[in-house]
């Protein structure tokens, strides 16, 4: 090897590296992050309006299992979407390699790219990133694949099972089909999945990797496997005579959660970005905090969820006297309610019983990798419009979930600060804080 290339393999001596300093001047700041456009296709309605109409009116989005026969079932009732063509959104050839959280979570995000109003040029394409996850993806695609195989033979496997059932798809497509060139990236933190995406995408605004993200999480797994699965693990309601009420968040004949399936989006922008195009601003994003509870696959702890919600409110500069409406996870599971309760009087003191503490799960039941992206959608709409949501089917509430949730009926309210929980099974916990926009 000649002297010169020897030369280039030798480590310098480390009391040779100067380190310099940035200069004095420099003043490295925060960039500040809005809400600017809002999408969702939920039990509730195939759009925001009509879904924030519903839940402000206090409707049910459960009913009957109709995607296939539940009469084997010991939980026979799920919150479906109803009457969604995904073929306003996808052409029909996409419809038929991609499975129903994608069609759910494109629709989502073309609904709130279009509420944002974005003119998306080819200078600004690489600044706008995606980041829309899902808890379990293709689950149906990937079964009904497998019943193609062993009915039928290797021939049978669909060439698009895999693009057609992976969690980044929602992500990946509606990049292809906007030219959304930035951040590429999907996020599966089972029922934490949405607002995971939703806080890291506030953070990748912040420091500087883009100046606008497409943000949340979609889902559709009513399917037989799931419903079997996680009523094998008695997580389900089993109110089959009387669907509507089976999502009790709080009230102490809760019997576990209802299965629900549908996409929530946001468009995160830089303020300054926003403000120079015209933007309507619905919210700034204003904390963030994520936590692990290293405890149990599916009980939660206190501790994981407690601190969770301290570090959001440690990030955003705030006390918890601050926070005026909370958007819990909520799921109308015995065990969950009562611990998510007693983590916010952990955190909240007192001033617990000065806030709202809802649960919109109530209306939507569950959706999974879907849930922190929708319920992040009313949050917002919760500031925007300054009214609560309501609690639904609160007929005797839980002692151990003494909070005031608006029960049976909406709330309007000042809503300055809002926070929004969101917890999953292996003990991963999200919180983000959302503020009223101030100039």
């Amino acid at each position: 090897m000649a002297a010169a290339e020897t030369a280039l393999c030798v480590a310098p001596d480390a009391a040779q590296i100067e380190f310099k300093q940035p200069p004095e001047n420099i003043v490295m700041q925060e960039r500040r992050v809005v809400v600017t456009g809002l999408g969702m296709v939920s039990p509730l309605g195939n759009d925001v309006e009509s879904s924030w109409k519903a839940a402000l009116a206090g409707e049910s989005g459960v009913g009957p299992i109709t995607q296939f026969d539940a009469s084997a079932f010991g939980c026979q009732i799920a919150a479906e979407v109803k009457d969604f063509d995904a073929t306003k959104y996808l052409e029909v050839k996409e419809v038929r390699r991609f499975d129903r959280f994608i069609h759910l979570g494109v629709a989502a995000g073309l609904m709130a790219l279009e509420d944002a109003a974005l003119e998306i040029t080819e200078a600004l394409s690489p600044e706008i990133g995606v980041a829309i996850g899902s808890g379990i993806g293709g689950l149906p695609m990937i079964c009904t694949n497998h019943q193609a195989y062993s009915e039928r033979g290797p021939r049978r496997i669909s060439p698009f099972m895999i693009p057609g059932s992976i969690v980044n798809m929602v992500s990946g497509q509606l990049a292809i089909m906007k030219n959304l060139r930035g951040p590429n990236i999907a996020h599966s933190t089972a029922c934490s999945t949405g607002l995971h995406a939703i806080g890291e995408a506030m953070h990748m605004i912040r420091r500087g990797d883009a100046t606008v993200m497409v943000a949340g999480g979609a889902e559709s797994t009513i399917h037989p496997l799931a419903i079997g699965a996680f009523d094998a693990m008695h997580a389900l309601s089993r109110r089959n005579d009387d669907p509507k009420t089976a999502s009790r968040p709080f009230d102490k004949d809760r019997d576990g959660f209802v299965m629900g399936e549908g996409a929530g989006i946001l468009v995160l922008e830089e303020l300054e970005h926003a403000r120079a195009r015209g933007a309507k601003i619905y919210a700034e994003i204003v904390g963030y905090g994520l936590t692990g509870d290293a405890f149990h696959i599916t009980t939660p702890s206190t501790d994981g969820p407690s601190r969770c919600m301290r570090n959001a409110l440690r990030h955003a500069g705030l006390s918890p006297e601050d926070i005026d409406y909370l958007n819990a996870h909520g799921t109308s599971t015995p065990l969950g309610d009562a611990n998510e309760v007693k983590a916010i009087r952990e955190v909240f003191g007192e001033h617990t019983a000065k806030m709202v503490v809802n649960s919109t799960k109530s209306m939507t039941g569950h959706l999974l990798g879907g849930a922190g992206g929708i319920e992040s959608v009313f949050t917002v709409k919760a500031i925007e419009n300054q009214i609560s949501p309501p609690t639904i089917n609160v007929v005797e509430q839980d002692p151990e979930c003494d909070i005031d949730c608006a029960a049976n009926a909406a709330r309007p309210m000042r809503i300055r600060y809002a926070m929004k929980n969101s917890f999953g099974f292996g003990g991963t916990n999200s919180t983000v804080i959302f503020k009223a926009f101030e100039a």
